[in-house]
């Protein structure tokens, strides 16, 4: 992953916590920084995510935030003051991933959102990849009936059936997966050798 510090003018951003001085003050940053911030003590509606969710640990409970534990929707910061161990947990179950500690100071606000903004992001592209592994893991069987009858149709071992397999696939710029359940399905015949 290539790292791009965020640019967050025009940003939503909800505060879920009761209002203070400490969420004056990050109310306050967050509008500099360009985000449209609103602050709330009440569960946040999974139908209108905000772009980003800073939420207080310290009070925070579990049906605050609509999605389950570790797999936050959205970047989490937390706004912790406590050194407790059980608000830091459930902070790290919430999905947050940095901290922006109380009293809130404005230098403290930035580096936590971009911490937490990229985290996610890598968070989410690593869930994705690992999604497009499982389903080219998931397709193995198939590439493999599809070197079985290269093999068996055209006498082949297993190294050439898959270089043939391969050799079309690349020709036609589909994955080897996809290719395979084409050939196996009868929607694409192989002809010749590419």
């Amino acid at each position: 992953m290539t790292f791009r510090t965020p640019n967050f003018t025009g940003w939503k951003a909800v505060i879920l916590a009761p209002e203070d001085g400490n969420t004056e003050r990050l109310a306050r940053q967050l509008t500099l920084l360009g985000l449209t911030v609103s602050l709330q003590w009440l569960p946040l509606s999974a139908a209108d995510l905000p772009d980003l969710v800073i939420v207080d640990a310290d009070l925070g409970w579990d049906e605050l935030l609509p999605w389950p534990e570790r797999c936050p929707a959205r970047p989490v910061a937390a706004l912790l003051g406590s050194e407790a161990p059980g608000r830091l947990a459930w902070a790290i179950g919430c999905g947050a991933t940095s901290i922006i500690p109380k009293p809130v100071s404005a230098a403290t606000i930035y580096p936590a959102l971009v911490l937490a903004v990229t985290t996610h992001r890598q968070r989410m592209e690593e869930e994705e990849r690992i999604a497009h592994l499982e389903e080219r893991l998931r397709l193995r069987p198939v590439v493999f009936a599809a070197i079985n009858r290269l093999k068996s149709e055209r006498h082949m071992d297993d190294e050439q059936a898959y270089a043939t397999l391969r050799e079309y696939a690349m020709h036609r710029r589909l994955p080897i997966e996809q290719l395979a359940a084409l050939y196996i399905g009868g929607s694409l015949a192989l002809r010749g050798h590419g």
